[in-house]
């Protein structure tokens, strides 16, 4: 049977790999933003925060002109019309007079969270397989999936909602299910996760990296099957490999774990190998005194000139610059102490405090993340808005307060102009009224400014 690996684009090939199955590598120089391939979705599954608020099948948003109808089958699934509804039928079919007794089952109430969502992304792929709506897309999308590497086997298979399937399926379950959990991927919008999906081709071309030199990005329109796009990074070198993150590389602690337990390698990015060198990540000081210290460090380590400028603020820095007495800011705790005070901070109007905080977040991300990671660029538009929202907090009686409003423009501009760089990169994904809307909203307004 033929597969999706059959079509791939002329600027992709496979090559052998030394510890992996093979690589994705580029044929031809691949430049910054291009879309390296585009995957159709096989199955897509929203999570619990989303249900209700977005339609089961595109996973497009409802809106005041467009309201979501709830399936009367089992009343857990919403669409945005016949359409999205008739085009999930085929598979949901399989399983909505048995959907509500299921997720309300003991067995299914004692799962963890992941592992329901786990549940119900088995479920629509056993339906999907199973439903009556042969395409040489599906065929191929199953060719692949069942090439793919199974994960880790652990002490029991996942579950599935009970439904009625065919011989051939029923002889498969165990390799569907031994698969699918090592070869989905979280869907966003804006980059904040709102579903998972399988994306064969995705899973079978792409190894990962901490360091990766492209990510994915989700296209959602209404009507239409998720679809993911490839999107270079940064400029691909003809025979480099191409590679995306599995998880976030943020994760300096617990990545290493979730690699081997979830895909079952252990990574050898420069990243990692740096952090394993290092034995253990050192601990954070216990006082806040000696954390504000740190803070301080560690932005002067970065940002050497003290001086928000666009053309020195986002020079490269590498985990082996980092000195000694800086490794405790390795620390997931780190990280997530700063991103929660720059997001209380920067909404209760203490600006000047979070530009302070959002300064050290943005060092911590350019030491983790690679050039052109969305996630700076949204960090560096944050701070945007931030640095604007100070400037119309800001007297206007007095020098002081001139020169305090000339500053914060100025941070302003400099992290407008910097995120916009990164997010042109990545380009526009999920819902519309995203990033790049805002941050010409935000051009406008810093425009009409002296």
């Amino acid at each position: 049977m033929s597969s999706s690996l059959d079509e791939l684009p002329a600027h992709i090939r496979l090559d052998a790999h030394t510890t992996a199955r093979d690589k994705a590598v580029a044929a031809s120089d691949i430049s910054s933003g291009s879309v390296v391939l585009e995957v159709p979705s096989m199955v897509v599954s929203l999570l619990p925060s989303d249900k209700s608020r977005r339609c089961d099948f595109c996973l497009c948003s409802g809106t005041s002109e467009i309201r979501l109808a709830r399936c009367t089958g089992c009343a857990s699934y919403w669409y945005c019309g016949l359409q999205c509804q008739t085009l999930h039928w085929g598979s949901h079919k399989k399983f909505c007079k048995r959907l509500a007794s299921f997720t309300a089952s003991a067995y299914f109430q004692c799962l963890e969270a992941h592992e329901q969502l786990d549940a119900l992304l088995h479920t629509h792929l056993i339906a999907d397989i199973s439903s009556n709506t042969p395409s040489d897309v599906k065929a191929k999308q199953l060719s692949t999936f069942m090439s793919l590497l199974p994960g880790p086997q652990h002490a029991s298979l996942p579950t599935a909602c009970p439904m009625s399937v065919g011989v051939d399926v029923h002889q498969n379950l165990e390799d569907l299910f031994t698969r699918s959990g090592n070869n989905n991927f979280a869907i966003h919008s804006h980059l904040t996760t709102i579903a998972h999906g399988i994306f064969p081709l995705a899973s079978r071309l792409f190894n990962h990296s901490c360091l990766p030199n492209a990510a994915a990005r989700y296209v959602i329109r209404r009507g239409q099957s998720v679809r993911m796009e490839i999107v270079a990074l940064r400029e691909i070198k003809v025979t480099e490999e191409i590679c995306i993150p599995y998880v976030d590389p943020a994760l300096m602690e617990s990545r290493q774990q979730i690699f081997e337990f979830t895909y079952g390698f252990s990574c050898t990015c420069p990243s990692c190998n740096f952090i394993s060198t290092l034995g253990s990540i050192p601990s954070l000081p216990d006082s806040e005194a000696t954390l504000a210290e740190l803070d301080s460090t560690l932005q002067s380590f970065c940002f050497p000139s003290g001086d928000a400028d666009d053309r020195t603020l986002l020079v490269g820095l590498t985990l082996p610059d980092l000195p000694e007495n800086l490794h405790p800011v390795l620390r997931e705790s780190y990280l997530l102490r700063l991103t929660d005070a720059f997001s209380i901070s920067s909404h209760e109007g203490s600006y000047h405090v979070a530009l302070d905080v959002g300064l050290t977040v943005l060092a911590v991300y350019l030491l983790i993340y690679p050039e052109n990671y969305p996630q700076i660029g949204m960090h560096l538009l944050e701070m945007a808005k931030t640095a604007w929202n100070a400037v119309i907090a800001t007297e206007h009686d007095n020098v002081h307060d001139t020169l305090t409003k000339t500053s914060l423009l100025k941070q302003a501009r400099v992290y407008r102009n910097l995120a916009s760089k990164i997010l042109e990169v990545f380009g526009s994904e999920g819902d519309p009224a995203g990033p790049l809307e805002e941050l010409a909203a935000l051009k406008k307004l810093l425009h009409e400014e002296p």
